[in-house]
């Protein structure tokens, strides 16, 4: 059974040559796997899914509140073939992209909403999905036949809005006018098998095919989605400053001395029924001074810093009983401050239970999954649980008497760091709109890869095997998807793999 048309056929080429995959395998993974059976069996019944407004005529538009117009004219968003960066303030986006496929409905045509994780559900995709009813579709996990049951309905035309994770890009639509990416900067909106395509490229390449707008909604934009930006190659649609300032939430630095608290937070924990503290440190303080000897306090054992944690003094590297490094006593100045010390004054000024913990963000730890355990630590504290990752530390800078790194860190705009993230990058040889490629094989990939006509190539070789990440110029994949192909011909590149994750 063949599942794309001439149009599609032009995207999913568009994939293969663009991310270095055969256009076979990116056929194979642009629709579920096939279960015969289900071919043969009747469309799902209204209320089911596979049920939509085929059997009910012209779709209606879902009620409207009025929010898409803070961020311009709503013809302008949905305009054919626009793409578009839209800020939406704190809260608004499922208003906003309602409102958004509302509008792409009432015109007659259909609309495509891809969110970055199925579990938990975005309140985005959950809000498109109780506003269209069984006129909404959600194509995201389930077994093969359920999968491939949906795949077929949305074939038919039995649904005006399908939501979805990443395969979703591929969902057979005849009459595309709006793609919305929920949170275009989340990793989770990069395939992790090949071909390893990102849903924002591919959803601003199916979108121009086939004339419908893109809309690429987030707090912050990702680096690319600032460059183009900055470029006009995007639009921006942003709510009023005056809106955005309002609705933007309260940032206050304060001096050391003040130990994290100031007297507005003071009088936010008297009146607040719940709260959630996230401190920057383990322990009630960090020992700076050996009290007997004077010395800078340091573990005698591995020389790491020793945290007052639980009524005692231990490293807080190799975990053994804090000793002088000097004169190996246990008798310490401290520096206050932790969250066992912010505990003890929450619990003075606030008559209801404040849970205080740190945030699990190691050094080590993924950018993905530190913001997701970040967000999480904060709402499990607020609901009045206990976050598993209470104890452990959070990277951050502390304020100084010369002056406050987080202040001066934090923004109003957090659009505007964008382009000095992009310099980094460029200057690093990766720009963020040069395509980059982990390639793997045997020596002399490297050399070969620099005059197949890649910017910039880093190679690791150990073992006779090579790995090299490679940047290239856009205009210049042509001619390098060739010269790769001939690698793998020739036996000295195995395996290709685009876009890996680069911040």
């Amino acid at each position: 059974m063949r599942f794309f048309d001439e149009r599609r056929l032009q995207l999913l080429r568009w994939v293969s040559e663009r991310y270095l995959a055969p256009l076979s395998v990116v056929i194979e993974r642009s629709y579920p796997p096939r279960v015969a059976g289900e071919e043969r069996a009747p469309a799902g019944r209204p209320g089911e899914a596979g049920a939509g407004h085929a059997e009910r005529g012209r779709p209606q538009p879902a009620p409207s509140s009025g929010v898409l117009a803070r961020y311009g004219e709503p013809e302008r968003l949905l305009e054919a073939g626009s793409v578009t960066w839209l800020r939406p303030l704190p809260d608004d986006e499922a208003l906003v992209c309602v409102e958004a496929v509302g509008a792409c409905a009432a015109a007659g045509r259909q609309g495509l909403v891809l969110v970055p994780e199925a579990e938990p559900l975005p309140a985005t995709a959950r809000a498109v999905l109780d506003a269209f009813g069984d006129r909404a579709v959600f194509f995201a996990g389930g077994d093969e036949r359920t999968r491939y049951r949906t795949w077929l309905d949305i074939q038919s035309g039995r649904h005006d809005v399908v939501v979805g994770t990443r395969p979703a890009v591929f969902a057979p639509l005849n009459a595309l006018g709006l793609i919305w990416i929920s949170r275009e900067a989340h990793p989770g909106h990069r395939e992790e098998r090949s071909p390893t395509y990102h849903v924002r490229e591919v959803a601003v390449a199916r979108a121009r095919l086939e004339g419908a707008a893109c809309v690429l909604a987030s707090l912050s934009p990702s680096v690319e989605t600032a460059v183009l930006a900055e470029r006009d190659d995007v639009r921006v649609a942003r709510a009023p400053r005056s809106l955005e300032r309002a609705a933007a939430p309260l940032v206050e630095t304060t001096a050391p001395e003040a130990e994290d608290r100031s007297p507005r937070l003071t009088r936010l924990l008297r009146s607040s029924r719940t709260a959630a503290l996230i401190v920057s440190r383990r322990g009630y303080g960090v020992a700076r001074i050996c009290r007997t000897c004077g010395a800078a306090a340091r573990c005698s054992a591995c020389g790491g810093p020793i945290v007052a944690e639980g009524g005692e003094a231990r490293c807080a590297v190799c975990g053994l009983e804090g000793r002088c490094s000097t004169c190996g006593d246990t008798s310490f100045g401290l520096e206050p401050g932790g969250t066992e010390r912010m505990a003890e004054w929450a619990a003075r000024v606030s008559p209801s239970g404040i849970e205080v913990g740190t945030a699990a963000m190691e050094r080590n730890a993924a950018h993905a999954h530190a913001g997701r355990r970040h967000g999480a630590s904060t709402r499990t504290a607020a609901a009045g649980g206990r976050d598993r990752s209470v104890g452990r530390r959070v990277r951050c800078a502390r304020p100084s008497e010369a002056g406050c790194p987080c202040g001066r860190g934090v923004r109003r705009d957090p659009a505007a760091g964008g382009p000095r993230r992009a310099a980094r990058r460029a200057e690093a040889g990766f720009a963020p709109t040069h395509p980059v490629f982990r390639i793997a094989g045997q020596p002399p990939l490297e050399e070969r890869l620099c005059g197949a006509g890649a910017e910039t190539v880093l190679a690791t070789t150990l073992a006779e095997r090579t790995v090299c990440l490679a940047a290239v110029r856009p205009e210049r994949l042509a001619e390098f998807r060739r010269d790769v192909l001939r690698l793998v011909v020739e036996g000295i590149a195995d395996r290709v793999e685009a876009e890996p994750q680069i911040s």
